[in-house]
């Protein structure tokens, strides 16, 4: 299968429209057109439906593998590069929200003064976004966090041969406002609270499906949508009643209470992720370990 014609194929399937596919990726509608029928000719089956464009049943189930096929061939991409032993000038440090804490940004700036002809950059951004961002190398090393099982990894996409360690461990809290009936207790069990309002903030709190995972439960309802890695933000809607939220550790926000998850046993992780490391990326991911 050819990965240019698969790029295409969900190009498509993502913009629902072969002319916004093509503007999006610089062909003509034409070659877009003559992409897809050639695919489609390749596997023995229509992929998509013309009018209006939508996936059909392969289709979609093409789909289901393209973005891992697609993410793994950018990581590979990008290993060989780092391993090509080409100089680097700039290192960019991806973190998510908790994970890029006061101490990373400390760190971070240590070490561009022992490397001053070194651009270093600190980027914040989802847990997916680091992950992916380090296998295709747009990032050289990454922080990430999150809420699992003790024995469990992180959940992070596949993204190819990452390295991994675990730099810190805390207590995993529910985070209520402090006026809720819940908030004095000494601990909570996640399933009890499959009926309660939640905050859909992915990119900084636990998401709304591995709540559910998580609680073997369903639930979990979403009561507000909040996009972006503002750590604050997120705690002053919680201390507005908004939604509750699946946080690490204390929690210091005004009017908003951490209650310890006990059943099941969760903590909350902090990890470093790399690929092939350049001699000051590896500086700085050696500079990070405890």
């Amino acid at each position: 299968m050819d990965p240019h014609l698969l790029r295409t194929f969900v190009a498509v399937a993502s913009a629902g429209s072969f002319s916004a596919a093509a503007q999006e990726l610089g062909y003509t509608q034409s070659a877009v057109s003559q992409q897809i029928a050639a695919l489609e000719s390749d596997l023995g089956t229509t992929l998509l439906h013309r009018r209006p464009v939508a996936p059909t049943d392969a289709g979609a189930r093409l789909l289901e593998h393209a973005g891992p096929i697609l993410l793994r061939l950018s990581a590979a991409r990008a290993d060989v590069i780092r391993l090509s032993g080409q100089p680097a000038a700039t290192v960019v440090l991806g973190a998510t929200p908790f994970a890029g804490s006061a101490r990373a940004a400390a760190v971070l700036a240590e070490v561009q003064r022992a490397m001053p002809r070194v651009r270093f950059t600190l980027l914040l951004a989802g847990r997916d976004a680091v992950a992916t961002g380090v296998a295709t190398g747009t990032l050289d090393v990454g922080l990430v966090d999150g809420v699992t099982a003790p024995s469990d990894p992180l959940p992070l996409p596949d993204a190819g041969q990452l390295a991994a360690s675990v730099l810190a461990e805390s207590a995993a809290l529910v985070a209520f406002p402090t006026g809720h009936p819940l908030a004095g207790r000494a601990s909570v069990g996640l399933a009890d609270l499959s009926d309660a309002t939640w905050i859909d903030a992915p990119d900084v709190a636990t998401p709304l499906p591995q709540l559910r995972a998580l609680a073997h439960s369903g639930g979990f309802r979403e009561r507000f949508t909040y996009q972006g890695t503002d750590t604050g933000g997120l705690l002053a809607l919680v201390a507005a009643g908004a939604g509750l939220a699946l946080l690490p550790g204390p929690l210091t926000h005004p009017g908003v209470a951490g209650v310890p998850v006990t059943r099941p046993r969760l903590v909350h992780r902090t990890e470093l992720v790399h690929g092939s490391l350049t001699p000051p990326a590896r500086a700085l991911a050696e500079a990070l370990r405890p």
